[in-house]
């Protein structure tokens, strides 16, 4: 049981070591990036792109709140039209005129 838990604590270790080696490859990338020719801009230009999308996430989240909402109401729409169907119709007086001139 305790080579299971130290071959757990090792394998938790070389991953806290891969992430942090990306972690540092990726600020060392980014400071290289921001060192060429219009690579602030870039950088600028993909954080928006990060902003924008966090942006549309929100929204398309909200449409599935919508779609609910939608078949709810046309559910009910539907039930209306069923009872109004099921009623009989009102008998309308007809009027009285003479068919003999």
């Amino acid at each position: 049981m305790t080579t299971g838990m130290a071959t757990k604590a090792k394998d938790e270790k070389a991953e806290r070591d891969v992430l942090g080696k990306l972690a540092d490859r990726g600020e060392a990338t980014l400071s290289r990036i921001v060192e060429l020719p219009g690579g602030t801009k870039a950088v600028k230009a993909f954080n928006e792109l990060r902003l924008r999308v966090d942006e549309m996430g929100k929204k398309v989240r909200g449409i599935d709140a919508l779609e609910k909402r939608v078949a709810k109401l046309e559910r009910d729409v539907a039930a209306v039209k069923r009872t109004q169907k099921a009623k009989p119709a009102a008998a309308k007086p007809r009027s009285r005129t003479s068919s003999s001139g």
